[in-house]
Order: C-alpha cells, then sequence, then structure tokens
C-alpha cells in the first residue's frame, strides 16, 4: 500500500512525466509497428484460410475433401484455445528460427501473426457467410468460376463486414502486444510492466493504459466509419 501511496508523490509525477516525453513516443512506434505488420501477415495468411472454410464446405462453390476441411477445422480451433502468453512460449524456439531472436518488438511479430490468424480466419469466414446467397447463385447460374465468384461476389459483398472484423482484429491483437511485454515483447506492454509495476512507478502504468486506450478507441472509430463508408446499402438510404 506504501509503495502505491508513493508512486503519486511529486517525484514519481516528475519521473511519470520525463518517461512520457523520452520513452513513450519510441514504445508507441513499436506497438503500432508490429500491431499492423502482425495483421498484415495474419490477414495474408488468414483471408485465404477463411474463404476455404466457407467455399470448400459441403455445400460451398468448391467442395473440399472432408478430412481436409476436418484438418482445418481443427488447426484453427487449436490454435485460437491456446492463451496467447502460452502460445509465445511454447514458440520461441521457432521465432528464434525465424528471426534470430525471442526478445524484441521483431520477434513477438511471429507469435502475433500465430495468434491472430485463426483469429482472422473465423472472422473472414463469418463475413462471408452474410452474403446473400440469391447473389451466388446468380453468378453460378451466368457460368462464373469459383474464383470469379470469390473475386468479384463473396470479397466485395462482404467489404462493410470485413473492414470491421479487420477493425476487431487490430485492436485485439494490439492487446497481445501489451501481454507480449511480460516475457520479452517491447512497445507500450513492455514499459508498463518494466518501468511501471516492476519498479513501482503506477503513474507511468496507468499513462501507458491510458494511451492504449486512446488508440483503440481511434483505430476502432476509423474502422467503423470506413465499414459505414463503404456499405452499399447505407448509401442507398
Amino acid at each position: 500500500m506504501n509503495n502505491f501511496a508513493n508512486a503519486f508523490t511529486p517525484e514519481r509525477l516528475q519521473e511519470a512525466w520525463e518517461c512520457l516525453q523520452n520513452e513513450f513516443p519510441f514504445a508507441i512506434w513499436e506497438t503500432l509497428y508490429s500491431t499492423l505488420l502482425a495483421t498484415l501477415f495474419a490477414v495474408i495468411i488468414g483471408l485465404p484460410l477463411g474463404v476455404l472454410l466457407v467455399t470448400g464446405e459441403k455445400k460451398g462453390i468448391r467442395p473440399l475433401p472432408s478430412s481436409l476441411m476436418g484438418f482445418l477445422n481443427v488447426l484453427i480451433n487449436l490454435l485460437r484455445s491456446i492463451p496467447f502468453i502460452i502460445l509465445m512460449v511454447m514458440i520461441i524456439p521457432l521465432t528464434r528460427l525465424i528471426v534470430g531472436t525471442s526478445l524484441g518488438t521483431v520477434a513477438s511479430i511471429v507469435p502475433l501473426t500465430i495468434a491472430a490468424f485463426p483469429f482472422i480466419a473465423r472472422l473472414v469466414e463469418s463475413s462471408l457467410r452474410e452474403v446473400n446467397p440469391n447473389i451466388i447463385e446468380t453468378a453460378q447460374s451466368m457460368g462464373a468460376s469459383p474464383m470469379q465468384i470469390v473475386l468479384h461476389v463473396m470479397l466485395p459483398e462482404s467489404v462493410p463486414s470485413l473492414v470491421t472484423n479487420i477493425t476487431l482484429a487490430i485492436t485485439t491483437i494490439m492487446g497481445y502486444t501489451a501481454m507480449s511485454g511480460a516475457v520479452g515483447g517491447g512497445g507500450l506492454g513492455k514499459l508498463a510492466l518494466a518501468y511501471g509495476y516492476q519498479r513501482y512507478r503506477y503513474a507511468v502504468l496507468y499513462l501507458a493504459v491510458i494511451v492504449l486506450v486512446v488508440i483503440t478507441q481511434i483505430i476502432q472509430s476509423f474502422g467503423t466509419w470506413l465499414a459505414a463508408k463503404l456499405d452499399k446499402r447505407l448509401k442507398n438510404k
């Protein structure tokens, strides 16, 4: 209790202010860098995987073997069920193999991507299932191939939902980056834990949380605005 009270003395608050000026800009950059890069890699893997989950099912436009679909579903569910911190520790050998180290911002991108792509695959699957089946049937009756249906019908029709879900994924991955600070990652999570919690500088800890909340709100608000802008149903009203 005394440590908590002492964390808000004028001297500690001055230290927090100096940390805000000197340490926070780079920590914010590290957080955004790892979040956006991990999201990009996760979308590259998760988007086609989500498409396969919809198009490859028994009644899909391009059915795949049930054994393959079962394997994909089990793999995605398995990766999604592992808590991020445990996953990050489990794949340390893989992280070292890919980037040469298991510590730092760059290293955290590997587990962030592995944790995020199954989540994005499910979000993409959900978005594609919202597409009106009558539109797909019309495209099929006109002789469109499965690839044409995916590229020119399913994905364009689901853009607003995809934007909303990818925005959700970005904010979720940002939360993962904060957790990665506990096991060697960089960014605001490391700052909050290493400089704030472990050194009893609780003002720094709360400042890091506030900055994370503000960034998340900005990203979420922009994603909501963009999804509404791209929604043809709202344009027609």
